[in-house]
């Protein structure tokens, strides 16, 4: 029987598509699993508003379920200094694809034009719009909520999860400190507890009471059983769905997560200065220890490189966000169409 939740959402598959920013997720992907009786969501983050308004307007004539997810301002500035010694180190490895990168340059401190993004929500309502990164003012939490959506936080920690229920949203996205990609956590600086999804979807359900989607690793339908048993009314999966035909990961990416060489993964913020996980490549091993904390400042500085390089097939200058092994698709698997 579906949970309270999914009843809520509208599904009756407990398995959703987690909101990958950067090209994975798709229009399609999103509609591919509202299709297969789950929920999709739409990453704003990262791009214009425009396009942003543009895929929504494709969903809604897809008439399909579907969510979408933003990045909340919750800015790291980075130290001026380090940011010109780091630009000046990493200089090199863009040289190798043709992208020159400026050390006198000044970083770029942006938010993801937020403001923006809750207009184009104002004028085409999702059903679902979850919130990562951090919390929004209660202004804009409420003008969200005034769009008719039903609010979803990302949490990494009960006492975030508390917060987030204080400050009034519906569900919470438990996310655990397996999960690839960018970790959601409110204070980047600080270690994430390396918890698991099971203890810590229990110890939120606990401590808030309020619905939960468990994500962080999740590989098999027995990860699945045991984050609903701890209290989780679906789950969000992410890594798994990167070699699917719908999603956009780029032919560097796909091949990556297939090789059977590359078992490590690692959490790093030598792309973007703000903890991720990512098969470990050359570049984390590089600049694991001598990256400054500084988002969105650090995204931007290498993400021309990172573009040049997975076009080039180079993936080690590539931030292969992934899970643990346990969570990557099979590796004998093939990609079931051309990787975009």
């Amino acid at each position: 029987m579906p949970s309270t939740l999914a009843r809520t959402l509208g599904i009756t598959t407990p398995v959703l598509a987690a909101p990958m920013a950067g090209g994975a997720g798709t229009p399609a992907l999103v509609t591919a699993a509202a299709r297969a009786g789950g929920l999709g969501f739409l990453a704003a983050g990262y791009k214009t508003p425009q396009t942003f308004a543009e895929e929504i307007a494709v969903l809604a004539a897809a008439s399909v379920p579907y969510g979408v997810n933003l990045f909340v301002p919750n800015p790291l500035p980075v130290d001026r200094a380090a940011f010109a010694r780091y630009a000046a180190l990493v200089a090199a490895e863009g040289e190798r694809h043709g992208v020159r990168v400026d050390p006198a340059a000044a970083p770029v401190e942006d938010d993801d034009a937020w403001h923006a993004k809750l207009a184009v929500l104002r004028e085409r309502p999702a059903p679902v719009v979850s919130l990562t990164f951090g919390l929004p003012s209660r202004a804009d939490l409420a003008a969200l909520r005034r769009t008719g959506a039903l609010l979803l936080q990302t949490v990494t920690s009960v006492a975030e999860a508390k917060a987030a229920a204080e400050a009034g949203v519906d569900v919470l996205a438990v996310q655990a400190a397996a999960a690839g990609g960018h970790s959601g956590t409110f204070t980047p600086t600080a270690p994430v507890a390396d918890l698991s999804l099971v203890d810590l979807v229990g110890a939120v359900r606990h401590a808030t009471g309020l619905p939960v989607i468990a994500a962080g690793g999740l590989a098999t339908a027995a990860d699945v059983a045991a984050a609903v048993a701890a209290g989780a009314g679906a789950v969000a999966v992410g890594t798994v769905l990167l070699r699917s035909a719908e999603a956009g990961t780029t032919a560097t990416h796909r091949a990556a997560l297939a090789d059977p060489a590359r078992t490590t993964t690692v959490i790093t913020r030598a792309f973007t200065g703000r903890p991720a996980r990512a098969l470990r490549n050359g570049f984390t091993e590089r600049y694991a220890e001598l990256a400054p904390f500084g988002y969105p400042a650090l995204h931007h500085l290498t993400a021309p490189m990172r573009r040049a390089a997975a076009a080039a097939g180079d993936p080690e200058r590539v931030h292969l966000w992934a899970a643990p092994a346990s969570a990557t698709p099979p590796r004998s698997r093939p990609p079931r169409s051309s990787p975009a």
